[in-house]
């Protein structure tokens, strides 16, 4: 019998065979989202609290920009390239406090997959988009306590981007 990792891994050869592509790592992933998704399920079933019909607005508003922090902060900024550093190297900055990192090479696929998550704030938007939902569920205070910082953040940055480009165009 195949074992199942050597099917994984002749699929990725037939799948992409100019290019390596970590299949079985991205497996791992989305079996961790799953996992994710389903605890968070199960956790709000045990509490009892009642699932909203519709979300009101302002929370996927609220929601949305700290997710859009949470990810770019987790993904690109300078302070958390600690958490990244086992699964990426450093490659240049990129701009206002955020750094530009590659994935590792050898090692495991899983490894390698880990490293593509962490790096990608839309990747990982999915991620914090769930965790950000479910703690509106278990912890709705908290959870609008912590994305209202976030958003003020994201907001903040952006403002001080416009600021700047303002600056330049008065002085030069």
């Amino acid at each position: 019998m195949t074992s199942l990792r050597t099917r994984v891994a002749r699929v990725a050869r037939d799948y992409a065979p100019h290019d390596h592509r970590p299949l079985d790592g991205y497996l791992v992933a989305m079996g961790a989202f799953g996992a994710l998704a389903a605890s968070l399920a199960g956790a709000a079933k045990l509490s009892g609290r009642p699932l909203p019909d519709r979300p009101a607005m302002a929370d996927v508003a609220l929601l949305s920009i700290a997710t859009h922090k949470l990810s770019r902060l987790v993904a690109k900024d300078a302070v958390t390239s600690p958490l990244r550093a086992p699964f990426t190297r450093y490659a240049e900055p990129a701009g206002a406090a955020e750094l530009n990192e590659e994935v590792r090479d050898g090692g495991s696929s899983v490894r390698h997959g880990i490293g593509e998550l962490i790096t990608c704030p839309f990747c990982l938007a999915v991620w914090v988009a769930t965790g950000l939902t479910g703690g509106l569920v278990l912890a709705p205070r908290l959870t609008r306590l912590a994305a209202t910082a976030l958003t003020a953040t994201a907001v903040s940055d952006f403002l001080q981007m416009a600021y700047s480009i303002a600056k330049e165009k008065a002085e030069g």
